[in-house]
């Protein structure tokens, strides 16, 4: 128990210091929001009125204070580009994002759970060596370039899906997922082979240990040996990756959204940008973080829960 509320009280620091942090570095960036949006040629008084609108006159600490109580209750303030509600136009875009980093992670998941298994238990072998360069290429390209050649081969060439041609989950979601599932290998395959290279490793450092050489002496095959035994030991690496991943996977997203012309937080978040609209970049960015964040919890609970070990050492 102190153990998960020690975690707690971390992330709940973290995301405290995180947001105030954001907060604070758009309010000394070079620039005026509400000059952007009236433009250089606006009267002094009509510039300083609406300054004293945005609440831009007020002393930053009680700015910020302000903030966070409000995006504790989900209002995340007004748009200065658009004059909407920030927290309806992340809400509106935030559906494609998230449902393509969990179709991302679920893709990473199965492809390199049995294949980083398959590689460690034919370890040296010639399938093993062959996926181990596979891997290297893979994780060496970028996520967009990884989208880009995705884009030529399977929209170009074998025409499986129309680039650009983006559909609506809530026009057809059948021709959504068809169209979706190419940005999310995009995203996907840098990270599986990652995940791959990571559980084969550290299969095979916990298959030399003494417990494992134990295990084979009370007369088990290899199959039992790493499926009950080491796997489990294994895998506590490899779910620290893929909490991170999993956060990760939503921030390569904004960027593959562009090279697949995607509505969805990428375009709002550099749109935002170019506009000085910090209310909306502030939300999204800080949304992300808390992401990230939560995943890290997550994960250090899970390793509790695997390892007990962790939760004596910690206590």
């Amino acid at each position: 128990m102190k153990y998960f509320l020690r975690k707690f009280v971390t992330m709940a620091v973290t995301i405290l210091c995180i947001s105030f942090l954001v907060y604070l570095a758009f309010d000394i960036i070079p620039g005026d929001a509400a000059l952007a949006a009236l433009g250089t040629d606006v009267e002094p008084a009509r510039l300083e009125a609406l300054r004293e609108q945005m609440g831009l006159n007020r002393p930053l600490i009680e700015r910020y204070f302000d903030w966070l109580c409000d995006f504790c209750r989900g209002d995340f303030g007004t748009s200065y580009k658009y004059n909407l509600p920030v927290a309806d136009m992340i809400a509106s875009k935030l559906p494609v994002t998230v449902i393509m980093a969990l179709i991302s992670f679920v893709i990473m998941v199965a492809v390199s759970l049995p294949v980083g298994i398959y590689t460690a238990k034919h370890s040296g072998g010639r399938i093993d060596r062959i996926i181990t360069i596979i891997n290297q290429v893979m994780m060496s390209v970028p996520h967009f370039f990884m989208g880009i050649i995705i884009t030529y081969v399977f929209g170009m060439v074998l025409k499986l899906f129309t680039p650009g041609g983006f559909v609506s989950y809530d026009v057809d979601f059948l021709g959504f997922i068809s169209y979706i599932i190419f940005p999310c290998m995009a995203i996907a395959l840098p990270k599986t082979a990652m995940s791959v290279k990571l559980l084969r490793g550290s299969c095979i450092e916990e298959s030399r240990k003494d417990y494992v050489r134990t295990a084979y002496s009370k007369g088990n095959n290899t199959s039992r040996v790493l499926y009950g035994h080491v796997l489990k030991n294994a895998m506590i690496p490899v779910i620290t990756l893929w909490g991170m991943t999993l956060a990760d996977m939503l921030v390569g997203s904004i960027v593959i959204e562009q090279v697949f012309n995607i509505p969805g937080i990428g375009r709002i978040l550099l749109t935002s940008i170019s506009y000085r609209d910090y209310p909306v970049v502030e939300a999204v960015i800080v949304l992300i973080a808390l992401v990230v964040v939560v995943a890290n919890f997550c994960v250090d609970i899970i390793y509790g829960i695997m390892d007990p070990r962790i939760n004596v050492g910690a206590e």
